[in-house]
């Protein structure tokens, strides 16, 4: 009898640290009982001691979590201080007279975070080198990379129509973020057409197609925009009200061709500066001209300035652009911008298995598992000249960017900072992934996947926030 006891005595010993781990995501593990795949963990980073554990390892779809693992790569590679450059350059000088006798070329750098401002600054330093005319053609050249392989639904559609932004087409020569902007205020009276312009120019760059009407004050404002392309042209599709006493509303909507988009929009800002362009503007992938020397260059944001905007705002034309930069050869794609995120990931001890096909995480096939996630945090925290550019594109609850994530206790909302990832087709996921830090001033990490499957409910974020808020708690006060 007290063989069996000493037994049974040692069998709890070894079981006890499994159900501690388990109990670390008691909440959260309920929305297994719901048929959702979670895969979830929880570790201090001084001793690697885990918290709490759901099924770790398994290969799962992160979303936008994928971003983290972009960022991570991007630090790595270029630096914090890294700027992306445009260019326009010609074989050409212009004359006495200021005529440029030769095309002008811009040279599509990759910059994410290009917009019109700054091609007004390149615009500037243009007729600062005297150029007045141009006897030839604006080519806006690709080179580096585009027009690039649509492997998502949502930007496949895009190239004929789009009703949103996020699905935006990429190119090394896009400007403000692939998609066109139209600005929409109420017209003078009740019964008037609303007046439309672009957001960049008192003309707008692409066609409108304006069906708003202006309806009496307080009547409500509902507008509805879709950029269809028609005969090779992009035009914006508005309809819906607007009341007389509105404030004007922007629209973004994503482009059929964002090198198309920035050839359009550059030669209406050459024109408004007085540049003649004789021949007009065109498209290429080939590189610019042997010997074309710079007539104007403008340089981007700073890497870090431009991770905030990809992991603040989830920004899934940034992240792909950045992705593709990765690529070392020209005429990149997606796949060999996740490639290269993956060679990085490689070098990151005890990560395990990842498939990245890009670094938005917009593509539904991209898999990772949670401890391969917070094997990624942890090699950021060891890094001291990154990791405080790494850990500042996370969110603090208490103060994210995005308001759903403003939830839970006040140890959730200002111990904890992190990236979401969301996606609804085919099926639901939810991913969360970050640091914590504890009651003692220790430092963890966590992730937590969750996925649905064709027979699962939708899920919601307060469904998954909730409860790993009470768990990551719980976790922070213990320690």
């Amino acid at each position: 009898m007290r063989r069996r006891l000493s037994k049974l005595f040692f069998f709890i010993l070894c079981v006890l640290p499994m159900v501690a781990q388990a109990s670390g995501f008691a909440q959260l593990g309920r929305l297994a009982d719901k048929g959702f795949l979670i895969s979830a963990e929880a570790r201090l980073i001084d001793d690697a001691s885990v918290l709490g554990s759901i099924g770790p390892e398994r290969q799962l779809s992160p979303a936008s979590v994928t971003k983290s693992y972009l960022a991570a790569a991007a630090l790595d590679r270029w630096g914090p201080q890294h700027r992306f450059t445009t260019r326009l350059v010609s074989t050409a000088r212009p004359d006495a007279a200021g005529v440029l006798k030769g095309d002008l070329v811009l040279d599509g750098g990759g910059d994410p975070a290009l917009t019109t401002e700054d091609l007004w600054r390149l615009v500037q330093r243009l007729s600062q080198a005297g150029v007045r005319e141009v006897d030839g053609r604006l080519v806006v050249s690709q080179w580096r990379f585009g027009p690039v392989e649509c492997i998502t639904t949502d930007r496949c559609q895009a190239r004929k129509r789009s009703a949103n932004a996020y699905s935006a087409l990429l190119s090394s020569a896009g400007v403000n973020y692939g998609s066109w902007c139209v600005g929409v205020a109420p017209g003078a009276a009740p019964g008037d057409a609303a007046r439309v312009t672009g957001c960049d120019s008192q003309a707008a760059i692409l066609r409108i197609d304006n069906r708003v009407q202006t309806r009496p004050d307080n009547s409500g404002t509902e507008l509805r925009a879709e950029r269809v392309t028609l005969d090779g042209h992009d035009v914006m599709v508005l309809s819906g009200q607007i009341s007389t006493n509105a404030r004007p509303r922007d629209i973004y909507r994503a482009s059929s061709d964002p090198a198309d988009q920035m050839a359009m929009t550059l030669l209406a800002m050459l024109d408004q500066a007085g540049i003649v362009v004789r021949e007009g503007a065109d498209t290429t992938q080939a590189d610019p001209p042997a010997g074309a020397r710079t007539l104007a260059a403008v340089e981007g944001k700073p890497l870090q300035e431009l991770l905030l905007r990809v992991m603040n705002y989830s920004n899934n034309f940034m992240a792909d652009t950045l992705a593709l930069n990765l690529v070392e050869t020209p005429r990149a794609d997606l796949r060999l911008g996740g490639a290269a995120i993956e060679q990085f990931v490689a070098g990151i001890p005890d990560h395990g298995p990842v498939t990245l096909l890009s670094g938005s995480g917009l593509t539904t096939e991209n898999r990772t598992s949670a401890r391969g996630a917070n094997a990624l945090l942890a090699s950021m925290f060891h890094r001291p000249s990154l990791f405080p550019n790494f850990v500042a594109t996370l969110q603090s609850p208490g103060n994210g960017v995005m308001r759903f994530i403003r939830r839970g206790s006040s140890t959730f909302q200002h111990h904890v900072m992190l990236k979401t990832g969301t996606l609804n087709q085919p099926v639901a996921v939810r991913a969360i992934s970050g640091y914590f830090r504890t009651r003692s001033g220790r430092w963890g990490v966590f992730t937590a996947l969750i996925n649905g499957t064709g027979s699962t409910p939708y899920l919601s974020w307060s469904e998954v926030l909730d409860p790993l808020a009470v768990d990551l708690e719980r976790m922070i006060d213990t320690h």
